[in-house]
């Protein structure tokens, strides 16, 4: 039987004061949580029904029933079990030789969780392994953003940066890239293999500040003229700049 603490717990981790006070982030259903527990991540705590206990009987989890289950899920359709893990920091210094080594990604201002969680898992299927974020986007263990990532959030690493300072302290050979309206094509600019991507807020785009910064200028082109959608998703957008880039170099 769950406790009434346990039930005011895990409800106080929506919100992100209480995820750095508690030090918790909550991760729902077998695929996020199995995913997290094969990454090396022990839960604090697990709370699944007998179906998947009996699955795992390493992990040790207690027992609830659908119903109490159901009590404290984020979620409208629980999924068996749910995890209370350690909160990973986010704010340690990102080492600067990954962009000079590899492709990164940078969410300046993203705010929707559904976004920021499915733009890390577009990050870990085309093999970005670091995604950086400015302070003003949306917290990455936000029980909405973990489920998004559908268990990506085991695989890719996040750091909480002010983009300008960090930008400004690589060397100037490491490309910036950023979607603008006055960019160029993105199917016919040149595109490195290494250097960061850099996706603005859903209605604003790249802040003034990380724009002056941005050295190589993309645009998504539209294929339609006249009459047609204003704008991508920025998720989507992600997923199609992501694309070309790897379709060009290769992982």
């Amino acid at each position: 039987m769950i406790s009434k603490n346990t039930i005011r717990l895990v409800k106080s981790l929506e919100q992100k004061k209480n995820r750095l006070r508690e030090g918790l982030f909550v991760a729902e259903g077998p695929k996020v949580v199995g995913d997290l527990m094969a990454h090396g991540m022990r839960p604090a705590r697990l709370m699944a029904v007998r179906e998947w206990i009996n699955e795992h009987a390493e992990a040790r989890a207690d027992e609830v029933t659908a119903d109490e289950l159901r009590r404290i899920s984020f979620l409208q359709h629980p999924q068996q079990v749910m995890g209370l893990f350690p909160l990973p920091d986010t704010h340690t210094a990102p080492d600067p030789r990954c962009p000079q080594n590899e492709l990164c990604l940078a969410l300046d201002g993203v705010q929707d969780p559904g976004n920021v969680g499915t733009i890390l898992r577009v990050a870990d299927w085309f093999g970005l392994r670091t995604v950086y974020c400015s302070p003003d986007t949306a917290d990455v263990y936000s029980p909405k953003v973990v489920q998004a990532t559908m268990g990506s959030i085991a695989r890719v690493e996040v750091a909480y940066v002010d983009l300008p300072r960090y930008f400004s302290s690589l060397p100037q050979s490491v490309p910036i890239y950023g979607t603008l309206l006055d960019g160029e094509n993105l199917y016919t600019k040149p595109l490195s293999a290494t250097g960061i991507i850099v996706m603005g807020n859903e209605g604003k785009g790249i802040s003034p500040e990380v724009r002056a910064m941005v050295g190589e200028r993309l645009l998504i082109p539209r294929f339609t003229s006249g009459e047609g959608a204003e704008s991508l998703n920025v998720a989507i957008a992600t997923a199609v700049v992501c694309s070309e880039f790897r379709r060009r170099n290769g992982l």
